[in-house]
């Protein structure tokens, strides 16, 4: 998926995966004081903060239908193969999962509260077993009641042969890492025991993890948790006609084309606190090309007046006019997406670290901040954690944002200090127009420092296949990570720990520090959440300040316009798309 971005040059789709940015070049000038600490909270919310109705949207009303424009179809709609944006931004229309995320339609505080579940789960067994309990009065939209049992199928239909898109975390916690070998599915006439996944009552669902894990809260907000109607379930055609637990159910659906929504009766408001459904429908338009997309909103005749693309942002080539136009600055979003774009240092090729903090203070931030289309879609980036995720904080040990284009002198400093005047970097870089640009700038950067650097252009298609081969003959590229969920439990095991390096890793600059290794161990086992953040915080601070195996460069921003008769439009930073929940239409 990642490399198949690279190759659009789109905004990336996934959430904990790497990034594939935005192929912007107008915009504004960039923000030479990097960004602000402006994290919606993320904590855990109270039985009471679970409670229905959603909050109420200041001057919402009832009624109309939404005109969402995609430039491609959905892959999935079945749940428990929902991973990447585009999907995480429709399923919540009509996929209720265990808890979900609480987004204040004014001030855009985000708490994670029980959904279909009365709270956030209760902890036991030292963060190994958590509770859950269902809210009273769910339905599927055929009117059948939703139990525990439902929960349990969902969960045990995601080790099926064919469920293999989705996020895997609450499998591997069950089962561990190899669980696909530990049981096959529902399918095969065997349930998930007791003493892993149990349900004592209809009401009472119990995860019974191998390991500590205080985050399981956020791992419940994903859509593999939407509960899945045994009856309806025909494997993977399921994905064509998946059955609501939401505000919304499927009226029609042409793949590619067209997917329109409509009422689901037996959703009841005073349950969910997430869902305000003011809109009677949603007629999802799909294969809208860019740069048409962008126009017809940007225009808004007709029917457009009620558009908005959930998920995608704005064509680079309308960026300019949609930073400088007062008319569109009331109904343009800019957001920060959970996306942190680095550039990963071979530590097996590069192992003096004077010499990788040396390209760190070489690089030219400002520079390639302009190329992926200005502070619209990217801030200066200095840590390897997003401002999306809880207890971020400013770093910037290398002086980036004092000299985003560069620091030469200190550069030759520290290669001097090396012993190593002229060091080669082989630089491999997706062979596409913006990046065939943006390596020549980073290369000629480097340079000026006193590196010779060999550019190697790669097919988009296989970058990430070719750099993630532990044995590749590379030295530096560009690559990019997103949190799943607001805690860095997401970014810094999968990124940094050095005892799993085989090919596909997604540590990239093949760190192997010991440091490193046994403080992922012990902070794993911390079950105080605020307590594990600021311990994975300091954890990638230490990285980025010792190993420098990756050099972060800029933090992805979402940019869109939408229509001027829709209102209550709000933003999910943790999945970093336009959250649906509050979305009205004003007339």
């Amino acid at each position: 998926m990642a490399a198949a971005l690279v190759a659009a040059g789109a905004l990336s789709l996934t959430a904990a995966c790497s990034s594939g940015s935005s192929n912007g070049t107008g915009g504004s000038k960039g923000n030479a004081g990097g960004p602000k600490a402006t994290v919606p909270n993320y904590g855990l919310g109270t039985a009471a903060d679970s409670a229905g109705p959603a909050p109420a949207v200041p001057g919402a009303v009832k009624g109309g239908t939404v005109q969402d424009m995609d430039q491609a179809g959905f892959d999935y709609l079945d749940p428990g193969q929902q991973y990447v944006s585009d999907q995480l931004s429709v399923s919540v229309l009509y996929a209720r999962t265990l808890t979900g995320y609480k987004i204040d339609p004014t001030t855009g505080k985000t708490i994670l509260v029980g959904d279909l579940a009365t709270d956030t789960g209760k902890m036991s067994d030292g963060g190994k077993t958590w509770t859950y309990t269902l809210k009273d009065n769910l339905k599927y939209d055929d009117g059948t009641p939703i139990t525990s049992k439902d929960i349990k199928y969902s969960i045990e239909r995601l080790y099926a042969d064919f469920e293999t898109q989705g996020p895997q975390y609450i499998q591997a916690w069950l089962y561990g890492p190899d669980y696909r070998k530990m049981y096959k599915g529902p399918y095969t006439g065997q349930e998930i025991p007791d003493n892993i996944l149990a349900t004592p009552d209809e009401k009472t669902i119990v995860f019974h993890f191998k390991d500590a894990h205080a985050d399981a809260p956020y791992a419940m907000a994903m859509p593999v948790t939407a509960p899945v109607e045994k009856a309806k379930d025909d494997k993977g055609a399921y994905n064509n006609h998946p059955v609501s637990s939401g505000p919304y159910k499927i009226s029609s659906y042409k793949p590619g084309k067209s997917l329109v929504f409509e009422r689901n009766q037996y959703w009841d408001p005073k349950t969910d606190p997430l869902r305000n459904a003011y809109p009677d429908s949603w007629n999802f338009q799909l294969g809208i090309q860019q740069p048409g997309l962008t126009q017809r909103i940007m225009a808004q005749s007709g029917n457009d007046k009620n558009a908005i693309d959930l998920s995608g942002v704005a064509d680079p080539s309308q960026m300019s006019t949609l930073v400088n136009n007062a008319q569109y600055k009331s109904r343009t979003v800019n957001q920060y997406q959970p996306y942190v774009e680095t550039l990963d240092i071979n530590t097996k090729r590069v192992t003096n670290p004077k010499v990788r903090q040396a390209i760190a203070y070489a690089f030219p931030m400002a520079q390639v901040q302009q190329a992926f289309g200005g502070a619209a879609q990217g801030d200066l980036g200095t840590t390897l954690i997003s401002p999306t995720v809880a207890g971020w904080k400013q770093f910037d040990p290398f002086g980036k944002l004092a000299k985003p284009a560069g620091d030469i002198d200190k550069a030759k400093e520290l290669l001097k200090e090396a012993g190593q005047l002229h060091p080669k970097l082989v630089y491999p870089y997706a062979n596409t127009p913006r990046w065939q640009k943006i390596s020549l700038s980073i290369a000629n950067a480097l340079g000026k420092a006193g590196f010779e650097v060999v550019r190697k252009p790669i097919d988009p298609t296989s970058f990430y296949t070719v750099v993630g081969k532990v044995n590749n003959q590379y030295d530096i590229y560009r690559t990019g990570w997103g949190a799943d969920w607001p805690n860095a439990s997401t970014v810094v095991p999968p990124t940094m720990d050095g005892r799993n390096l085989q090919d596909g890793t997604n540590n990239y600059s093949f760190l192997n520090d010991d440091h490193i290794n046994s403080e992922i161990d012990r902070i794993k086992q911390i079950t105080d959440l605020k307590t594990a953040s600021a311990e994975w915080e300091k954890l990638s601070e230490y990285s980025l300040q010792t190993d420098t195996a990756q050099v972060p460069f800029l933090f992805d921003k979402y940019f869109n316009v939408y229509g001027s008769n829709l209102g209550g439009v709000t933003y999910n930073t943790v999945t970093g798309v336009i959250n649906a929940n509050t979305v009205f239409v004003k007339h």
